[in-house]
């Protein structure tokens, strides 16, 4: 067993891509992924799992068929599954996501902002 934290600033700091989660650590099958946000992503859905964002830093809208919400550092936010949403930050934002293993940041949507999976930093 590994007995050192894992220090978000540092993770944060290997690497630069937009839309494009690193896992950093696994509880049970869930990953908890960082995530470098700016401008607009895919309106996409998770037909399976919910997802939870957690802002680090910055801020961020998630955007709703129905409406959007806005998160700030230290707030988060569970999308129930099956709900189509659409995230984006004006300026770059460090985000958390909290997913199961093998969930594809576009969800149904696909496409070239699909990121590679399972990438650990």
């Amino acid at each position: 067993m590994n007995h050192t934290p894992i220090n978000l600033k540092e993770k944060f700091s290997k690497f630069s891509e937009c839309w494009s989660p690193r896992v950093i650590a696994e509880m049970n099958d869930y990953q908890f992924k960082v995530v470098k946000i700016q401008g607009e992503f895919v309106w996409h859905r998770h037909e399976d799992t919910d997802e939870v964002f957690m802002v680090i830093e910055g801020e961020m809208c998630i955007e709703f068929r129905d409406g959007k919400v806005r998160l700030e550092a230290g707030e988060m936010f569970v999308v129930p599954a099956g709900v189509e949403h659409k995230p984006f930050a004006e300026n770059e934002c460090w985000a958390m996501l909290i997913e199961p293993r093998g969930v594809a940041n576009t969800g149904d949507a696909g496409g070239e902002r699909t990121a590679e999976d399972n990438v650990w930093v």
